[in-house]
């Protein structure tokens, strides 16, 4: 076992452990533990999110509510649900997740099963310090077509194609955002106030709808 400690999150680190393993500290530990996990063929890492890492996952999960509401779309927000498929012995809990091309496809569902259930289309994650797992090989093999990716300075978007990601510079949920705009209002997310910073987006966006 490895942990390591910073100011941003608290990663530990544990191998070999069996898919059935994985599926009762899921189980035991429930859907309220400040933990978020990620599973890729017998190494676990357990994440405990700071303060660093928690405020930009706040600041676009209110971008992306904005965006949607301004372009008229329904959407479905899914957290930091679990996604798995034991087929791949893969898992992972995203900052946050969201249906929106295929959201009526889950409309009313109160559990998601990737074997059967289409998987989210945006996928949002924050990793301020690196990784012990290949996050991109999970999201693929989970079948999320879009990523966004944090490091706590820079924004990068990636599409799921032939099963690998590719670095884009346009979202496909919301192709109007590129990613160096949203780059600009994450960056300004350090020095502005939170509702401020939400209105200055929304007058962007209606600008850029015309």
């Amino acid at each position: 076992m490895l942990l390591q400690s910073t100011p941003a999150e608290q990663r530990t680190v544990l191998y070999n452990v069996s898919w059935d393993t994985f599926e009762s500290l899921l189980k035991d530990t429930g859907e309220d533990r400040g933990s978020r996990f990620a599973y890729d063929c017998g190494t676990l890492e357990i994440m405990t999110p700071l303060f660093e890492h928690e405020n930009p996952k706040s600041n676009f999960g209110n971008f992306i509510i904005a965006l949607a509401e301004e372009l008229d779309i329904e959407i479905r927000s899914a957290g930091s649900t679990t996604l798995k498929r034991k087929l791949f012995a893969k898992g992972i809990e995203p900052d946050s997740c969201y249906y929106i091309k295929n959201e009526a496809a889950i409309r009313g569902r109160e559990t998601l099963n990737l074997e059967t259930d289409p998987p989210p289309d945006l996928a949002i994650e924050i990793d301020i310090t690196s990784s012990s797992v290949n996050k991109l090989n999970i999201y693929a093999a989970l079948g999320v077509s879009e990523l966004w990716r944090y490091d706590g300075e820079v924004l990068k978007f990636y599409q799921l194609l032939e099963n690998k990601y590719i670095e884009i510079k346009f979202s496909l949920a919301f192709p109007l955002i590129y990613v160096d705009d949203m780059n600009r209002f994450i960056q300004q997310s350090k020095t502005m106030g939170e509702i401020a910073l939400l209105k200055s987006f929304r007058v962007w966006v209606k600008e850029k709808i015309g």
